[in-house]
């Protein structure tokens, strides 16, 4: 390390005396014509000595310059400029210096001091220029990259960096010049040939684009790139039937390339080609090379419209292929439950979205799907099995509470439904929608363990929000039936109920049941024949045969306990009813 620096400290150093030479002899040839053309005050020449000190100073800021101390180094380079000021290389380091301290506008002078008193010196350019470009000073830039062209020999290097400067500022004309500056210069070139296209392409001149294009592909007739960038330019003018062949060019060189299946397969849909277009997208998506993250966004767009059955078939063997080339990525498995999910497939999609946790179990969406769909498949002890799993990672996600309850409702443990439903509620306090489906089932979780007043609470909670709400009208009025409390009040709730739903079998049960408690025999029986003539449903059947006993047509309600019976879902006493053809209740 220390002769990698005494070589760069020897650089400089060498740079500087060789500056200091050419200035003391353009300064003796400045004299003489001065003396030959007038007599004026002449500037005088620093003496050997001076200019030894002066070097002595510079190589010392060198090595602080070498260390990154620029302040010290500025400094002894400032002692240095007092003594030789005409020297271009302690002008160019001063500058330098200037611009690593964030000071363009103190460094501009030197550097400018330093291309006047060396014109064949590249690195004095570039410093004016990048100096010029910190200022957003963009023609001044160009013109400092012109001038080292013009005065530097053997710098056509530096045409790439005028065209860049052209090209970042959208001079697009400009740059163009500069490319056929650089073709002429070292020839045609792949990559000018694609800046010029990303140019007429900035400029929406298709033509010229295309026309760049086949030059790529003249030049490159085994790059596939160029020729699926090609096709979308093709596609972009409207010239599908161009684009296709192609595409067809480039799969005869890479047969199994995704990307020009994909777009074989959106231009053939284009073209109305659906049977073409599935087949080439089964073609991409069987190939691993097609990244999954592509794959997924394809399937959010089959997703985006469905349920439309011409895309359900080719969506389905589309998620499969993703899941098959794919099997250790959670996203395939989270985009087929998607997609299953819209469907009606729900008992693949909780497959798939059981699959996706177990790779990936912190994404709550899908952990959210799961237990949904169980309740949809009404699984109540998948319900609670996974809620339970989702519930050690987002334990404060009310929401998992919620089906963690409802779970254990359903399965009729009603102590571990309200505990689950009441931690829910708590967390759900600032979502007035989520408390009320926790007040519904904790309405239901008290009734059943008899404790009535905390679930006419909950009842009536959900009722101050939503006073139509159908699954507490249609409950707490039966309930209350059943207990024979505050009668009046189950009666215009189910009242209620039954305006607003005339046709639905159960709330119209509901509604006889009340009326029937009521002793409106003749009313409830109404109310119930409407009931059994749309359902079969073994309680409401029941029901009406209780009804007809009670207006003293037994024979009628023997017939129908006995269809409720066949139907195996009625009441404990319904044997006993039959056999000793009496009510029990």
């Amino acid at each position: 390390m220390k002769t990698f620096r005494n070589v760069i400290l020897a650089t400089c150093c060498l740079a500087f005396v060789a500056s200091g030479e050419s200035n003391a002899q353009s300064s003796k040839k400045r004299a003489r014509s001065a003396t030959d053309t007038a007599t004026a005050p002449q500037k005088q020449e620093p003496s050997a000595r001076d200019r030894q000190i002066s070097e002595a100073l510079f190589l010392d800021g060198m090595k602080y310059y070498m260390l990154e101390d620029y302040q010290q180094a500025l400094q002894l380079f400032q002692k240095a400029y007092t003594v030789t000021p005409d020297n271009a290389a302690l002008n160019y380091k001063i500058g330098e210096t200037y611009l690593h301290l964030k000071d363009s506008e103190s460094a501009m002078p030197f550097a400018k001091a330093a291309v006047v008193l060396e014109k064949q010196n590249a690195y004095y350019y570039l410093l004016v220029a990048q100096l010029h470009t910190e200022k957003k000073q963009y023609t001044e830039a160009a013109q400092a990259f012109n001038d080292l062209l013009r005065n530097v020999p053997n710098s056509e290097e530096y045409l790439f960096n005028l065209a860049d400067l052209y090209l970042s500022q959208s001079r697009f004309e400009d740059a163009l010049k500069t490319y056929e500056r650089i073709e002429d210069e070292f020839g045609e070139m792949e990559q000018l040939l694609v800046n010029r296209q990303q140019i007429y392409l900035r400029q929406k001149n298709m033509p010229k684009a295309i026309l760049e294009g086949e030059k790529l592909l003249a030049t490159n007739p085994t790059e596939v790139r160029y020729f699926l960038a090609q096709a979308e330019l093709l596609n972009a003018s409207k010239k599908p039937d161009d684009a296709i062949q192609v595409l067809d060019k480039a799969l005869r060189i890479e047969p199994n390339n995704p990307f020009a299946h994909l777009m074989l397969s959106d231009l053939n849909r284009q073209k109305g080609n659906k049977a073409e277009a599935e087949k080439q997208v089964k073609e991409a998506f069987s190939s691993a090379e097609l990244d999954i993250d592509t794959k997924v966004r394809i399937l959010v767009d089959f997703i985006r419209q469905l349920p439309n059955p011409e895309v359900k078939d080719v969506a389905l063997e589309l998620v499969d292929l993703t899941i098959e080339k794919h099997p250790d990525e959670a996203k395939a498995y989270a985009v087929a439950g998607d997609l299953q999910t819209i469907v009606g497939k729900k008992e693949d999609a909780r497959n798939n979205y059981l699959q996706a946790v177990k790779l990936d179990d912190s994404h709550f969406k899908i952990w959210q799907q799961i237990v949904l769909l169980d309740a949809e498949l009404s699984e109540a002890s998948a319900m609670v099995k996974h809620s339970e799993q989702a519930l050690e990672l987002f334990p404060n996600q009310a929401v998992f509470w919620f089906y963690n309850g409802t779970g254990h409702l359903i399965a009729k443990n009603y102590d571990r439904a309200v505990k689950s439903l009441e931690h829910g509620k708590r967390l759900s306090a600032g979502e007035p929608e989520l408390l009320v489906q926790f007040n519904m089932q904790l309405g239901d979780g008290y009734n059943s363990l008899k404790e009535y007043e905390k679930a006419d609470k909950a009842y009536e909670a959900v009722l101050a929000q939503d006073k139509d709400n159908e699954h507490v009208l249609n409950n707490y009025s039966y309930f209350l039936s059943l207990r024979n409390q505050n009668m009046q009040k189950a009666m215009e709730m189910a009242e209620r109920l039954v305006k607003q739903h005339p046709t639905n079998p159960t709330y119209l049960d509901t509604y006889a049941w009340v009326l029937y408690k009521s002793g409106k025999y003749t009313e409830a029986r109404k109310y119930l024949e409407q009931a059994v003539a749309i359902s079969d449903d073994a309680t409401i059947v029941e029901h009406y045969g209780d009804v007809l006993f009670k207006l003293g047509k037994k024979e009628e309600a023997v017939s129908q306990w006995q269809k409720a019976k066949l139907k195996g879902e009625a009441s404990a006493f319904i044997d006993k009813k039959i056999k000793d053809r009496k009510l029990y209740e």
